[in-house]
């Protein structure tokens, strides 16, 4: 197969799952998922005319009184009765007026005497001090789209719209499988020629800031049935990851194994760098997609392919990471016939690249916060130019 451009690939990737079933959900527990349904308020806020203070409702024609002390007027208390020529309402901040009533005279600027009531300082006027009724949204009007995140500020604005519920996608299971016969368990010793399994955890942190359910499947050995059954196991996950195992080594089993499982490969091997060994298909209902085994092109390409697919399954209007723009601390040369995404973070002077930027340089991932962006066949970079960055999600 042909190296496919990055954006090829990730059309490809979302055309081979759809957006998972809808549930609806406590609005509480609905922050860090997309909303899967438009919806619109099902009352007016503020329900009425409110005051924004505390002090008293008063006809602002009538300044500077006097007015006769004729009610009183709480959030939640019983309605006021409607307000009489030369009468005044005592009135506390999110209280409705009482019919009448046009403006208030905050507290400060108010002398009583018993019942008696007058302004002093700075006139009223007109709707002085009064949250109109309907002016933050009415019956009706469509506040949030399908397809939005929820954040906390969303979840206020669909209560007070008058829901307790919101239409979310399910949460979609992720089963990870990492392979190599050199791997050994976090934690456990070390011989020579072994290695830490670093990338189920790193990907499970990176998963972690998405609404999914993880199943990490463990380590499994380059042999070709113990792969096999690994991935017939998987199959009952929405996703299916694996780490290493994706290029073209005899030990480099897991095309066959997926194959061998009845999975159908779509696309494999991606115009980027680093991250070219990335695959990914179908295995019954789960989509699956093969991760390099170095833990930076895992890191990149999960950045790139797996966090998009499970935004995109959940229901995402945007699922692709986010760029903007940023200034070069320094030079960058040309690149070569595929994207290059560096590694680098952000700095007061600019964005500076890492020091190294090997695919298996875990540490200099670890001090970066973004990656450059470069296409394929970008001319050499000053610093002061601006270029394109994805930063890390958090």
């Amino acid at each position: 197969m042909s190296l496919l451009p990055v954006s090829e690939a990730q059309a490809r990737l979302f055309a081979l799952a759809q957006p998972l079933a809808v549930e609806e959900v406590s609005a509480a527990f609905c922050a860090g998922r997309w909303l899967a349904e438009d919806r619109a308020a099902r009352r007016d806020q503020p329900w009425a005319d409110l005051s924004a203070m505390d002090g008293y409702a008063v006809r602002a024609a009538e300044w500077p009184g006097p007015w006769r002390v004729t009610g009183i007027s709480s959030a939640g208390g019983d309605l006021p009765a409607p307000l009489a020529q030369g009468a005044a309402c005592r009135i506390f901040t999110g209280a409705p007026l009482p019919d009448g009533a046009d403006a208030i005279l905050i507290q400060e600027n108010a002398e009583r005497n018993g019942d008696s009531l007058r302004g002093v300082d700075k006139p009223v006027t007109p709707r002085l001090h009064v949250r109109a009724a309907a002016s933050d949204f009415h019956a009706g009007e469509a506040l949030l789209a399908a397809g939005s995140p929820l954040n906390a500020a969303k979840v206020a604005l669909a209560v007070l719209a008058g829901y307790a519920t919101l239409p979310v996608r399910k949460r979609p299971a992720i089963a990870i499988l990492s392979t190599g016969n050199e791997l050994v368990a976090p934690g456990e010793p070390v011989p020579p020629g072994r290695l830490p399994s670093s990338n189920a955890p790193m990907l499970a942190a990176l998963l972690a800031i998405l609404p999914c359910d993880i199943v990490d499947l463990g380590i499994v050995p380059d042999d070709l049935d113990a792969m096999t059954g690994a991935f017939v196991k998987a199959g009952k996950a929405d996703v299916i990851i694996s780490t290493g195992g994706a290029s073209v080594g005899d030990h480099d089993l897991v095309r066959p194994a997926f194959t061998a499982a009845g999975g159908t490969l779509d696309f494999w091997k991606i115009r980027m760098r680093p991250g070219k060994p990335l695959m990914a298909g179908k295995l019954g209902p789960s989509v699956f997609l093969g991760l390099p085994g170095n833990p930076v092109s895992a890191f990149v390409t999960a950045m790139l392919f797996l966090l998009p697919l499970v935004r995109h399954m959940g229901g995402a209007a945007c699922p692709l990471p986010a760029t903007t723009d940023a200034r070069l601390a320094a030079p960058l040369p040309r690149t070569g016939d595929r994207d290059d995404y560096l590694r680098a973070f952000q700095a007061e002077e600019g964005i500076v690249s890492v020091t190294s930027q090997d695919s298996a340089a875990a540490a200099a991932m670890a001090r970066a916060d973004c990656l450059i962006w470069r296409p394929a066949h970008s001319q050499a970079a000053e610093a002061g130019d601006f270029v394109k960055i994805l930063p890390f999600p958090r």
